[in-house]
């Protein structure tokens, strides 16, 4: 398997997993479980982003996308520092129910906006 291939595979992998993760983390505080904060799913989700992360980079090293000129990889990066933000918000348990359930669906937004980028790659600018 070539390079390009592996990490491609690497990379969405990862992203297809940090997703459900993130929202199973989510339904446990909503159904009032917040055990899985003491388990191992507190870091599996920041291996998987590293992998994630890891993978993204090589595939800039072996593929012509670099952002800042291809719109839609300069837009997925900026939706995804969005998602983290929105993520942290979602899951800190001292805000309120409100605001962690509008952050938790900006996360999910920002999310959809990334595989949709990913996917279809449009020009953007």
């Amino acid at each position: 398997m070539n390079t390009y291939l592996l990490l491609k595979s690497a990379h969405m992998t990862a992203a297809y997993l940090t997703v459900p993760i993130f929202a199973l983390r989510l339904l446990l505080d909503a159904v009032g479980k917040p055990a899985w904060r003491k388990t191992p799913l507190r870091w599996i989700p920041h291996v998987i982003d590293t992998v994630l992360l890891g993978a993204a980079i090589g595939l800039l090293f072996v593929t012509p996308w670099m952002p800042f000129v291809h719109g839609w990889l300069t837009a997925k990066v900026l939706l995804l520092v969005g998602y983290i933000v929105a993520g942290v918000f979602a899951l800190k348990t001292t805000l309120s129910l409100q605001v962690r359930l509008i952050a938790s669906v900006l996360a999910f937004v920002q999310v959809m906006a990334i595989f949709h980028l990913a996917i279809n790659k449009p020009i953007l600018f």
